[in-house]
């Protein structure tokens, strides 16, 4: 999953970035509001996370101009400006949520989940696809009630492929979502990775579409 971070201050952006790494996002940041509002709308991100303070174009105009050209990624807004009135004005431009500086990076990381959750259509923190579980909360994979030791990487393609399940899912979009910045990875990257995840889901969990992608069928739970 992918998350644009929006924020001036280099501390407190890496404060925002650090737990959504470790809770297996991708994380992208940038510091003023005219690049935020240029990479959400060519970019696909998963959520956005968004400072209203900033320079060249403030949060709340880089909203409008998203929700404007019918952008649906949700938005997460973060603010030392606390005022139910400032909440919602910033409602109302279009976030989907609001947090109030300073926070607990534990529900920083729980309100985005929830946001890519619902999103997604998903009830609860667990994607489950047939004997798949995945808890977002823990981190955790398990298959038949055993789980199974993931290197972030493999989470993130099983993260990815569980939320989108029944879609199949291209090997670009996958770059985009699973690899982020560490790099441009090799031609065959994505086949050695899936390779990696199927030794320990099984391999008859992630289907191949011959060049289209791959998908984990069946219905979410």
């Amino acid at each position: 999953m992918r998350v644009l971070v929006v924020e001036d201050e280099k501390r407190i952006a890496r404060d925002i970035a650090s737990p959504l790494e470790r809770a297996g996002y991708v994380v992208e940041i940038v510091r003023d509001g005219e690049e935020a509002w240029f990479r959400a709308d060519t970019d696909p991100f998963d959520a956005i996370v968004l400072d209203l303070g900033l320079p060249k174009l403030d949060g709340l105009s880089v909203m409008r101009r998203l929700r404007g050209g019918e952008n649906s990624t949700p938005i997460l807004i973060l603010s030392a400006r606390g005022s139910w009135l400032e909440r919602v004005e910033g409602i109302n431009a279009g976030a989907d949520d609001y947090l109030v500086k300073p926070f607990q990076p534990e529900e920083l990381v729980a309100r985005v989940n929830a946001l890519i959750r619902r999103a997604g259509g998903h009830l609860t923190a667990q994607l489950t696809v047939g004997d798949i579980t995945l808890d977002t909360r823990r981190r955790s994979v398990t298959v038949a009630g055993s789980e199974i030791d993931l290197s972030m990487l493999e989470y993130r393609l099983a993260r990815y492929l569980l939320h989108h399940a029944g879609r199949v899912v291209s090997q670009g979009e996958l770059i985009e979502h699973v690899y982020g910045g560490e790099g441009e990875p090799d031609s065959n990257a994505v086949e050695v990775l899936v390779m990696r995840l199927r030794r320990k889901i099984g391999a008859s969990q992630i289907q191949t579409r011959r060049g289209h992608g791959y998908v984990i069928a069946g219905a979410a739970g």
